[in-house]
């Protein structure tokens, strides 16, 4: 059996499993239409006929059918919502995947069906845990000793969901997504949890704290970020792994340097990152932290150190990544990134804005998009600094619409320092238009 053929097959399952007759399906696609407040359906004998073809393999729904199907499937028979793994709706998402339709696409749908139960009054968290699941969740709060297996992969597919939704979504929507997970994890840590599930659990609640630190500082809470990563700090320091102890560090690091004056205390983390990090199983993680103090080292205006860490960065990154327990945290474009904020603070303008445009063209993930908004705004700021500032206030026009789909607030600090590069040109009609661009957006 092909993919298709597997593809075709699933959609079959998917509605028989609810005992629904293509009649049934095709009423329920055109209820979810009418909910959605789409026009010009067509009627329940042709959406019919379109099952029956999708079922035979004939054809692939199309994208407005593909969005009607995750909404019907996004709630299970009894009517709860239900979009983690093991859900009808993730294995909507698989059929089409089968059937050949992007990744992108699907992703597009996911992040659509998100936005739209997240809106609807207290989906939150459960709305990622299967109904199994949210039952499996709420015994083992009542009682952390009845904490399974089961429990454990929902948590880490919950906060693996949320994490990968960074870039589409605004950060304070995920948020409050995230919340609910952290306080599950604190809560059954708390408790006489099985003391084989205490690593596993542990590891998910340092990544959980972690995510929802760089959260809340994104949307600036700065109090409850710095309690969050001291959360983060305390379980990752009762693992055995050190690379997740880096990888809390590196995140506290990069938060600090954004949110107060001074290099001592991201330094300070950025080398705690670099130690965990070399005795650490991630060399990904290795290659991060050493660019991360690069960045450091050029902030503070030390040339030497800036090039001899990139170096160990590529040492890194060059090397075998198989079985690397961090595989997407880093990569070549991140550190083309790195290299061009180094050159920026110690080397020359114009290199910098050539590492920026290949980071940015390798960073093209869906989730890469709040780090492209930053490196496009860097690039920006090096265009400043080659002489060219009204190409400079033509690609910030870009960042700012990049910036303004998350909130995010890294970008809108980088934003505003390059703006200020611009003063020289403040009267100029360009600028002015910026400005009122900014205004609107971001208000700033």
């Amino acid at each position: 059996m092909d993919d298709r053929t597997a593809g075709a097959a699933a959609l079959k399952r998917l509605r028989q499993q609810r005992c629904l007759s293509l009649c049934a399906l095709a009423r329920a696609i055109l209820d979810s239409a009418a909910t959605l407040h789409l026009r010009h359906m067509p009627s329940v004998a042709s959406v019919q006929r379109n099952i029956s073809r999708w079922e035979d393999g004939q054809a692939l729904p199309d994208d407005r059918y593909q969005l009607l199907l995750a909404h019907v499937y996004a709630h299970s028979a009894a009517g709860q919502v239900a979009l983690g793994a093991g859900s009808d709706f993730a294995e909507l998402l698989q059929a089409l995947g089968l059937f050949g339709e992007s990744e992108r696409r699907i992703a597009d749908v996911r992040t659509a069906v998100i936005r739209a139960v997240t809106d609807q009054g207290g989906a939150g968290m459960l709305a990622l845990l299967t109904p199994g699941s949210q039952e499996a969740l709420a015994a083992a709060l009542a009682d952390p000793s009845r904490t399974d297996e089961r429990v454990c992969a929902a948590l880490a597919s919950t906060v693996a969901d949320v994490n990968a939704e960074v870039g589409s979504m605004p950060f304070v929507r995920l948020h409050l997504l995230l919340s609910p997970a952290v306080e599950a994890c604190r809560r059954l840590l708390a408790g006489p949890v099985p003391a084989e599930l205490l690593p596993r659990l542990r590891g998910t609640a340092v990544a959980a704290s972690t995510l929802a630190g760089r959260l809340a500082f994104e949307t600036r809470d700065d109090t409850a970020s710095r309690a969050l990563y001291a959360e983060a700090t305390r379980e990752a320091g009762l693992l055995s792994e050190p690379w997740r102890q880096a990888g809390v560090h590196m995140s506290h690091a990069l938060v600090t340097l954004y949110s107060q004056d001074g290099l001592e205390q991201p330094r300070a983390l950025v080398d705690a990152a670099v130690r965990a990090a070399r005795t650490g199983e991630s060399v990904l993680v290795r290659a991060r932290a050493h660019a991360l103090q690069a960045e450091v080292a050029a902030r503070a205006g030390l040339e030497r150190q800036t090039d001899a860490a990139l170096s160990l960065s590529w040492y890194d990154m060059e090397a075998d990544h198989v079985g690397d327990p961090s595989p997407s945290s880093f990569s070549a474009g991140h550190l083309r990134g790195f290299e061009g904020v180094c050159q920026l603070w110690v080397g020359d303008a114009a290199r910098a804005h050539d590492q920026f445009e290949q980071s940015a063209a390798a960073l093209s993930g869906r989730r890469d998009q709040v780090q492209r908004a930053i490196v496009r705004t860097d690039q920006a700021l090096a265009r400043i600094r080659m002489g060219e500032p009204r190409d400079a206030a033509t690609l910030l026009h870009q960042c700012v619409t990049a910036a303004s789909a998350t909130g995010g607030r890294v970008p809108a600090i980088r934003l505003r320092r390059a703006r200020q590069e611009l003063r020289p040109w403040r009267r100029e009609d360009w600028v002015a238009d910026l400005d009122d661009h900014l205004m609107d957006v971001l208000g700033a």
